[in-house]
């Protein structure tokens, strides 16, 4: 069983009469959304919003008569299949906790995970990692899920919106992934709220690369469009021209994810403003959204790219919101959202800072997460009641949030401290310049000097980055010692940019 720490002090205030979890739970926002004609479109496959209740009630019944009580885990390894977003809904038709699995990840990373959660069932794609283990229920394919169950049905239920609805693991580049549990009021509170943030409504299209196991997946994958409900097409594998043939196939009207998806469009050799003309918004988290790149895409793609704040515990908490400045929404992470609270501390004292002043981001809110699966990991996230995010920020005295780095990414040169998202945003302003990471090498005097890696569309190295940053007026010790031009940047299966590589090629004098 999948319990989760009690640490939120407020929960009782979300839980009032109109307040945030006064709504319905998962199962039934989903259910009562309306119809759809056209509501999961994968590789394989359209479905309406009466076909996948069908499919739903009937994995539900299959679970059921499998023996899946409430309060058991399944868990799963599958591509952006329509199979997944069934599994998702059927889960909480049942009251089961929803344990999806990156659907790259390896057998030695399977087999840790799943052994830590003890699912009561585990399904997997044929050619996955999980289905090496023996007690797997294979899928051969999309849709192989509706081939495979029984003709029993469970009607919709209200289910318990308090208890666990998903285990989602983050990613990272070192170290046990954690599992970050949540509970159905909480995801189903986010998915209402999110709809009229983005001002989305049945007659949008989103186009959904990221992994459904990833919170983004889950939230603007299954979650908001369900809750429209509106159209999703599923991508199970990010490629820049497949995906300009969706947008203008499907006349795609949404997008989230990290920047790594929008350069790939920008950059594909079929690129042309003409195909990408239904894009009305796209909103882009994650390392590396720079104002310059959000200006550069929003010009380039035709429409509003603002920048967006979130994690895995604490899903996309500021974003602007619709009618919003433009400049803001690509100068700033965004304004909070919904009854989210937010305050920066000095990371040393725990002292809380002023406006615009650098210190830690904390965040309390009716949207995150429950606990971890290990308790001995939440009482070390939480500190009376509030979560700390691990990312320094700013924030304005209209309550703008800017995030400038994260308490790890900050490098330590000579006893100063440098923000990686500062230098970055430094880097990506150059016209030459595409996109950027910064990272720390050791150096046996200064303790650690600022590696620059760059993708560029012109000549820019060393000497131009010297002088850019002369001509910016920054403090020399931000400036690049190493410039290490990239065809590209590497990345992780979840699109962000794998910075633990990038600490070890520039850690190599030869890089």
């Amino acid at each position: 069983m999948i319990t989760p720490a009690d640490w939120n002090p407020r929960s009782a205030h979300y839980r009032r009469p109109g307040g945030p979890w006064d709504g319905p739970g998962l199962d039934e926002q989903l259910t009562d959304a309306g119809g759809c004609p056209d509501l999961v479109v994968d590789s394989e496959r359209r479905l309406s919003a009466e076909e996948v209740l069908q499919l739903v009630a009937r994995v539900a019944g299959w679970l059921r008569q499998s023996g899946v009580q409430p309060g058991d885990s399944i868990c799963w390894q599958l591509p952006n299949w329509h199979d997944a977003v069934i599994l998702y809904r059927a889960c909480w038709r049942v009251g089961a906790v929803a344990v999806p699995l990156h659907n790259r990840a390896g057998p030695r990373e399977v087999g840790s995970l799943v052994d830590r959660i003890g699912p009561s069932m585990l399904i997997a794609a044929g050619e996955s990692a999980a289905a090496s283990r023996p007690e797997a229920v294979l899928i051969d394919g999309p849709g192989g899920l509706g081939t495979l169950v029984a003709r029993g049905t469970v009607d919709c239920t209200a289910g318990a919106g308090e208890d666990p609805a998903v285990v989602l693991f983050t990613a990272g580049t070192s170290g046990e992934p954690k599992g970050v549990i949540h509970s159905g009021q909480a995801l189903a509170y986010k998915a209402r709220l999110m709809v009229g943030v983005h001002g989305l409504d049945s007659t949008d299209a989103v186009l959904m690369p990221a992994p459904l196991a990833h919170v983004s997946g889950l939230l603007n994958g299954v979650l908001v469009p369900g809750s429209v409900p509106l159209k999703t097409v599923l991508m199970d594998r990010w490629d820049p021209e497949h995906a300009l043939e969706i947008i203008e196939q499907e006349q795609i009207t949404f997008m989230v994810g990290p920047p790594t998806f929008f350069t790939g469009l920008m950059r594909a050799p079929g690129f042309e403003p003409e195909r990408v003309e239904s894009l009305r918004l796209v909103s882009s988290g994650g390392a590396g959204v720079s104002s310059a790149f959000a200006r550069e895409a929003s010009e380039r793609l035709g429409c509003l790219v603002k920048r967006t704040y979130g994690s895995t515990e604490a899903p996309t908490i500021t974003t602007s919101h619709e009618g919003d400045d433009a400049d803001r929404a690509t100068s700033t992470d965004g304004r909070p959202a919904g009854e989210v609270e937010l305050m920066v501390v000095d990371p040393e004292s725990g002292q809380r800072l002023g406006a615009d002043e650098s210190g830690e981001l904390r965040v309390r809110g009716p949207e995150l997460f429950a606990g971890y699966t290990d308790p001995a990991r939440t009482a070390e996230a939480v500190t009376d009641g509030w979560f700390c995010t691990g990312d320094l920020a700013t924030i304005d005295t209209n309550g703008w949030l800017t995030i400038v780095g994260r308490l790890k990414d900050v490098i330590i040169r000579g006893g100063e401290n440098i923000a990686t998202a500062e230098v970055e945003s430094i880097l990506e302003a150059h016209p030459a310049v595409l996109a950027a990471v910064a990272v720390g090498y050791p150096d046996d005097e200064l303790g650690e000097k600022v590696a620059a890696f760059v993708v560029t569309a012109g000549v820019f190295g060393l000497e131009q980055c010297r002088e850019w940053f002369l001509d910016q007026g920054v403090a020399r010790f931000k400036t690049p010692e190493r410039v290490i031009r990239l065809d590209e940047l590497p990345t992780l299966a979840a699109g962000k940019v794998d910075r633990a590589a990038l600490r070890a090629r520039a850690a190599d004098s030869d890089h």
